[in-house]
């Protein structure tokens, strides 16, 4: 069976075909002023690719719900869950293999932004078991990895670009081809725009956008004028999926519509100027006494109905073939792994920065995030909501926790469940001092075998170093050991009869030689 699928004509009315399987590895970016058709072009490349392979699309404005009607998609509301139904959705999503439409038009800015960072950070942090190919399309991207901040919190930036940068930067080794469209370059954050191989170009009129478009597309400056006489419907291509060379697409007519108004001329009522000034101050004293409108939550679908309808979604006829199999040396997917780059202060690496601030504040945090780490499975859940749930306690409790952001507390987090707290003095100090440098999505499998040698106590068996770094597989804490040897942190050693002894270097001589002095 093929791949290519055709999105349009080129001037002179050959094909223009996608590469599915290159696209899939290579990822796809669509720029386009407001009305040039970015949307309508989307629509075509998922109705010639359904039943091929697995679709998600994160849709702000509710547009792509009509794919329900012709292709089995299902259509998540995402006004009608928690937060944290959201992640579970997400995570059978990839599981059932399901196509569906995470409609965010019944919320507010920031409450989309949000819903879909918990829904992207849940595919990407599936189990490998589920790591199928699948197109996940952003569409407004600029929303979701803005290039500054805006009106948003800086907790909601910071979820949004995480979960944004995994999928366009780190989502092909899991199967997930990102597909993101925007109507400004200069709006879109570089990190997640520079990881596109294949580019699809509409029109754009301002200087800046036509030579960054220009730039990707491989045309001089005297060809950047192009890009603005483009019309509604047509882009310049480029990419191993697309073309080697920039070609011109008229993309092809689509099956299913939006939403959206229609942009004609209809003709006005004809109730003249008295009859309209009536009606606009028609009972408008009651009007205004009334509480103010809300906006309308939508009754959720049951779990079960919902369930079943991701279970029962058309699956791809066939799978894709993607390079799934080049994987990370650690791609920590719980509050332990790899979710931000770690914060850069040695005071923010353990509980004792919290020494700083008043004593009872200190040992209130700490309580809380000892709470959370004592809870059941509390290492295989995601940092984003270990976080919010911290959030949420230390708000019922009233302890301030600004000061804490997410980075700090995977590090709170890390140092609780690794066993800190069961040394004292020296042996503390020492520990904290070797642990400074280390990123958190190591660090508390890490600082369990510090604390280990510290006590004089025999290293934790894999099984347990599994639990602490929030997997269940034995090859991925391998991986794991393999990668803090590498890094200097430790030292396997292999014995004849196949069983390997874990050495953690320097900690023992310089808790003795500080003892010493």
């Amino acid at each position: 069976m093929g791949t290519q699928i055709n999105i349009g004509e080129d001037s002179s009315g050959q094909s223009i075909d996608i590469d599915l399987e290159e696209l899939l590895a290579t990822r796809l970016l669509v720029q386009g002023n407001s009305g040039s058709g970015k949307s309508h072009l989307l629509r075509r490349l998922l109705e010639k690719c359904a039943g091929l392979v697995q679709q998600v699309v994160i849709d702000p404005e509710g547009d792509f719900a009509s794919l329900a009607d012709l292709f089995g998609h299902v259509v998540i509301d995402g006004a009608a869950y928690t937060a944290r139904e959201i992640e579970t959705l997400g995570a059978r999503v990839r599981e059932h293999r399901a196509s569906v439409v995470l409609a965010l038009d019944e919320l507010e800015v920031e409450q989309q932004i949000r819903c879909a960072s918990l829904f992207l950070s849940a595919l990407f942090d599936a189990p490998r078991d589920h790591w199928y190919p699948a197109l996940v399309v952003v569409d407004e991207a600029q929303m979701f990895a803005p290039a500054a901040a805006g009106e948003m919190s800086d907790e909601t930036r910071r979820m949004t670009l995480a979960a944004m940068t995994n999928l366009m930067c780190r989502g092909r080794k899991r199967g997930l081809a990102g597909i993101v469209a925007t109507q400004r370059l200069a709006k879109l954050a570089k990190n997640v725009a520079a990881e596109a191989s294949n580019f699809l170009m509409g029109r754009t009129f301002l200087d800046i956008d036509m030579q960054r478009a220009a730039d990707l597309l491989g045309m001089d400056r005297r060809q950047a004028d192009r890009i603005r006489d483009l019309q509604r419907g047509q882009f310049l291509g480029l990419g191993p999926a697309v073309s080697r060379r920039p070609v011109a697409v008229n993309v092809g007519s689509v099956r299913t519509g939006g939403k959206n108004v229609s942009h004609g001329l209809l003709p006005l009522p004809n109730e003249p100027g008295e009859g309209m000034e009536t009606l606009l101050t028609n009972k408008l004293d009651e009007a205004v006494s009334e509480p103010e409108i809300s906006r309308s939550v939508p009754t959720p679908r049951p779990a079960a109905e919902l369930e079943h309808a991701l279970s029962a979604a058309q699956p791809a006829a066939t799978p894709i073939a993607t390079p799934l199999t080049d994987v990370a040396e650690h791609d920590g997917r719980t509050a332990s792994g790899n979710v931000e780059p770690a914060t850069a202060s040695v005071q923010d690496n353990c509980p004792k920065v919290l020494a700083s601030n008043d004593a009872d504040g200190a040992f209130e945090i700490d309580d809380v995030v000892r709470e959370l780490a004592q809870g059941d499975g509390s290492t295989f859940r995601t940092a984003t909501s270990l976080f919010r749930d911290f959030a949420i306690l230390c708000r019922q409790r009233g302890v301030a926790s600004a000061h804490v952001d997410i980075g700090h507390f995977r590090r709170l987090f890390a140092c609780q469940i690794g066993g800190l707290h069961k040394l004292e003095g020296i042996a503390k100090d020492v520990a904290q001092e070797v642990i400074a440098t280390v990123d958190e999505d190591v660090l508390a499998p890490y600082l369990a075998m510090v604390v280990a040698t510290a006590l004089g106590e025999p290293i934790p068996a894999e099984e347990d170093l599994a639990i602490l770094y929030g997997s269940s597989s034995p090859s991925r804490v391998r991986r794991l050991l393999d990668h803090l040897e590498r890094s200097g942190l430790i030292v396997i050693r292999e014995e004849f009869g196949g069983e390997r002894s874990i050495i953690v270097p320097h900690v023992a001589e310089r808790i003795s030689a500080s003892e010493a002095a």
